[in-house]
């Protein structure tokens, strides 16, 4: 059976300041789609989770294991697994992570 959403009907989580998601889940895949604030940092971090950033709206700068990506609309970034990386926001932005495997403790 197929799961069908509509974003605008999903509540917003702010799991880190200036970072507002909404989550899609599926058996292999978190979904979530971020509204951020203009110079909302990302604290350095890392996680076993592959995971694919999909910059739609804005600009963001995501270093990678010390290397900097300057991203802008249409930009996409894979990070693998267990690499270290943070961010920030230079202008608002709305992003789409693609987390492989599903992300527990988002749900």
């Amino acid at each position: 059976m197929a799961d069908h959403y509509h974003l605008a009907s999903l509540e917003p989580r702010e799991l880190i300041p200036g970072h507002r998601g909404r989550f899609v889940h599926s058996e292999h895949t978190t979904h979530v789609y971020w509204e951020i604030d203009a110079g909302a940092q990302l604290p350095e971090h890392s996680h076993h989770h592959e995971q694919i950033v999909n910059v739609l709206e804005g600009t963001y700068e995501m270093v990678v294991d010390g290397a900097s990506h300057v991203l802008e609309a249409g930009d996409v970034l894979v990070i693998p697994g267990d690499a270290k990386h943070y961010g920030s926001a230079r202008t608002h932005c709305r992003i789409l992570d693609v987390f492989s495997p599903m992300r527990e403790e988002y749900r």
